[in-house]
């Protein structure tokens, strides 16, 4: 199964995207990029009221949501998130403490991925050149379908440093983005429980459908 870890929609101040547009869009382009659903991870915020339950029912994709935040070590994506990590962490605040947050995540239920981690201010990789290493960091995005020259390879080079897993996500904020970059798993993700427990366990890897994109434009 084939997910997009990392995506926004127009409930993100910086995407003008609809969900049924992404939608729409992958019905259209399957060959190219054959991915089973994506994960909205939209900045700073939870809402837990919004339901794509019909979207998924009527376009046959599984639509996840997460979040993706602003720490002191540069932002990461949430997965799993409750009523509990909302009470003790404000999602809004753009200087949230990595290293309580990553750590509270995983025993409230859930996992926290840093993300575009080679990205220069709000990556990781940079943060850790003069900061001691996060504890409970289970996994970092190592393809992420925004990335400039030279970062993905700062990332390979972290994750050989401290044994992390890898995952992918494309950073879309446009439709025709959505899937470049995704996650392929070993097993079906049926729900966010089944997604938490698995990033946990192991069995996936990055993922990337640019070329075949570019070719089937």
């Amino acid at each position: 199964m084939i997910l997009d870890l990392h995506t926004h929609s127009e409930a993100s101040e910086d995407s003008r995207a609809t969900v049924e547009a992404y939608l729409k869009w992958l019905a259209r382009k399957r060959e190219a990029v054959p991915i089973d659903g994506f994960v909205l991870t939209e900045h700073r915020q939870w809402d837990p009221a919004r339901d794509y339950r019909a979207l998924e029912d009527r376009y046959g994709m599984l639509i996840l949501r997460g979040a993706e935040v602003e720490t002191d070590y540069g932002h990461v994506l949430v997965f799993g998130v409750t009523d509990e990590m909302t009470r003790h962490f404000n999602f809004g605040d753009i200087r949230l403490p990595a290293r309580e947050l990553i750590p509270a995540v995983t025993r409230l239920g859930g996992i926290a991925l840093p993300c575009h981690p080679g990205r220069p201010t709000i990556g990781l990789c940079e943060h850790y050149e003069h900061k001691p290493p996060i504890e409970g960091v289970v996994a970092v995005e190592a393809l992420n379908g925004g990335s400039r020259r030279g970062e993905d390879e700062r990332v390979r080079e972290l994750i050989e440093g401290h044994g992390y897993r890898a995952v992918g996500g494309s950073d879309s904020h446009l439709v025709s983005f959505i899937g470049v970059c995704a996650t392929e798993f070993d097993r079906d993700i049926r729900d966010i429980d089944d997604l938490v427990q698995t990033l946990h366990a192991g069995g996936y890897r990055p993922v990337d459908f640019r070329a075949r994109l570019q070719a089937s434009a």
